[in-house]
């Protein structure tokens, strides 16, 4: 084995209604769960979207309404995924714009926390792009000379992405096996969430990137107008947004206490 994993690796990939990270929902989800041992573990279901699979959808993955009616709920299996990928780095093909952001968003909608601070990425489509331009049915016969059969479901693309991903680091001299490497190889850009409206700086500080506040540090502007906070809560933001604005709220909150008691000793010793 390539990888070199200090901890397991849950390559997975998600079929949906549609592209819509805030909006659509999952239909079918595959995971493939690498121990640094090399032992595979693989979990593949079906899921009821509790929305209406547009025809376009269907087209392409071949999940229909009527395929999913009796299939479970994704509030019914979100703690098992949960369990499954905990303590876990994620991969997957063009998962850092797709696949995990929707995942969060399911994850956070069923009520079970889902957070990226300690874990890897790794997206496999990122790697292929940057040496060689071609999608995943091209970057499987390119890498592993094999023809991609069956397509667009679920357990074939994650196979395949985990068998690009093992050819790559053979195939590459200056593409190393270790996630750390391979993360940082295949991220775009410094977000703070998935949807990029909170960036990271250079300095390792959230930013937003959108807006009349563009450009500014996130917490000169929750310090400056608190009512933005609430307008981005109640908006149409993806939740994994709103869990970082929160969690960028959050973290303010011992500073502030912290302050308001030097304040208060402050005008205490004044007065003495």
């Amino acid at each position: 084995m390539n990888l070199k994993l200090e901890r397991p690796l849950v390559f997975f990939d998600l079929e949906t209604t549609g592209v819509q990270i805030a909006t659509d929902r999952i239909v079918e989800i595959s995971i493939l769960k690498i121990h640094p041992n090399g032992n595979r573990e693989s979990w593949t279901r079906l899921v009821n979207p509790e929305i209406e699979i547009p025809k376009e959808a269907s087209d392409i993955h071949g999940i229909t309404n009527e395929k999913v009616v009796t299939e479970p709920k994704f509030s019914e299996l979100a703690q098992k995924i949960s369990t499954m990928i905990e303590g876990c780095d994620l991969a997957g093909f063009n998962s850092n714009r797709f696949d995990i952001p929707l995942l969060a968003e399911e994850m956070l909608r069923a009520r079970v926390n889902f957070d990226m601070q300690d874990r890897m990425a790794i997206d496999v489509q990122v790697i292929f792009h940057k040496k060689e331009q071609r999608n995943l049915s091209a970057g499987y016969e390119f890498y592993c000379g094999k023809t991609l059969d069956n397509a667009h479901s679920a357990e074939a693309d994650t196979l395949a992405t985990y068998e690009i991903l093992e050819a790559q680091i053979e195939r590459y001299e200056d593409v190393e096996g270790d996630v750390d490497f391979l993360s940082k190889f295949s991220s775009h850009q410094q977000r703070a969430d998935f949807a990029g409206f909170i960036l990271l700086d250079d300095s390792g500080e959230e930013i937003f990137s959108f807006g009349k506040y563009k450009g500014r540090k996130v917490r000169d502007v929750l310090r400056e107008n608190p009512g933005y906070y609430s307008w981005m809560q109640n908006a149409d933001f993806p939740l994994y947004t709103k869990k970082m604005l929160e969690d960028v709220k959050k973290s303010m909150n011992p500073k502030k206490v912290v302050n308001t008691l030097e304040d208060l000793q402050n005008k205490f010793n004044k007065k003495i």
